[in-house]
């Protein structure tokens, strides 16, 4: 379960959730918009700011239907095909090294999809350090080989999945010798219903596949990102946009800058929450601890040689002082060494045989 190690970098269970801000396709072929999401995202405080690169001619027939949600967010058919829409939303090579360089004025990690070879082979001529699998190309094992076949880490969406075929996918990355490798639990609907999340199946994914795990996020609002957190996701997803009203097909299931900025932030509190997953007196108690709990005190006078039993102890607060209950068993029967008033705590000294 190795996760993924680049330079400076290192993604797995044990780090950080690393945060991709997916710009996706929100940048509606518009250079400045997509530095725009440029600066939004590392404003916000992700890991990469992540595009999706693509010749539509690669991927689509020229006269392929459209996705309902597609339909209802940009029109039938009729009045733009999906061949069309993509080919709107195309960056060619030129916009991808400017969007790159912006990336690094912004001290962002700039990431991209891609959605054919031809794509694959820019982004790797670009130097992209991770390729990141799109759900639509989970079950595509020659562009996994073709992928894989360049030595880069990869992130992979498994919407749309059964756990066979994610494990196919899997094992035919692993078999070009890629070992880092993170698997992102994804449900492929736009936006996605609450009870079809399916969070804990990160769970039978890492278990069955032997895999470091994450989300791709397309539930609305911020329970999902909160739960996969806390469930263990290494990877963390999600669209956001300039404007929700913008036209185009994903704008509608993203965040806004704002939201965007408040679910990273809502993110790192979880991440101090769940701490290290040692048990252990947390700095915050060590000045309450012996204040609040409570120690052996004597519930009358005792005089010298007599002894303790349940009749003159108790259990009270005593601001710190004295044995704890835990040696209560131990005392009980043992003779005092000397007088002790009433409601005085009771110690080691105290007590004739103690150390036996």
């Amino acid at each position: 379960m190795n996760g993924i190690q680049l330079p400076g970098t290192i993604i797995n269970h044990n780090q950080p959730c690393y945060i991709i801000a997916e710009a996706g396709v929100n940048h509606n072929g518009n250079l400045e918009m997509g530095c725009q999401l440029i600066d939004i995202a590392a404003k916000a405080g992700a890991d990469a700011v992540k595009f999706q690169t693509f010749k539509a001619e690669e991927i689509i027939l020229s006269r392929a239907p459209k996705a309902a949600y597609h339909i209802e967010s940009t029109g039938d058919d009729e009045h733009q095909s999906w061949f069309e829409l993509l080919k709107s939303q195309e960056l060619d090579r030129g916009m991808h090294e400017k969007l790159i360089k912006h990336c690094k004025l912004r001290g962002i990690q700039f990431l991209s999809t891609p959605y054919d070879l031809p794509s694959i082979d820019l982004l790797d001529d670009l130097n992209i350090p991770i390729f990141k699998v799109a759900s639509t190309d989970a079950n595509n094992l020659p562009l996994l080989r073709y992928m894989a076949s360049k030595g880069r880490p990869i992130i992979l969406s498994t919407a749309m999945c059964e756990l066979e075929e994610v494990k196919q996918s899997v094992s035919i990355i692993r078999e070009e010798g890629i070992e880092d490798l993170v698997v992102l639990q994804c449900t492929g609907s736009y936006p996605a219903p609450f009870d079809q999340a399916n969070l804990t199946a990160m769970h039978e994914i890492s278990s069955e596949c032997n895999v470091a795990v994450g989300y791709s996020d397309h539930v609305p609002g911020f329970n999902a990102a909160i739960s996969a957190i806390a469930l263990g996701a290494c990877v963390y997803e999600k669209h956001f946009t300039l404007d929700r009203n913008l036209p185009g097909p994903d704008h509608r299931s993203s965040l806004e800058p704002e939201e965007l900025k408040e679910l990273i932030h809502i993110i790192r509190d979880i991440e101090l929450m769940l701490g290290d997953g040692r048990k252990k007196v947390m700095p915050c108690e060590a000045a309450n601890r012996p204040l609040l709990r409570k120690f052996i005190v004597t519930k009358k006078m005792i005089n010298n040689g007599e002894v303790f039993s349940n009749e003159n102890l108790t259990i009270k607060r005593s601001g710190g002082k004295g044995l704890e209950p835990k040696e209560w068993d131990k005392i009980i029967g043992l003779k005092s060494i000397k007088k002790i008033e009433k409601d005085q705590p009771i110690f080691e000294s105290d007590i004739k045989d103690f150390f036996k």
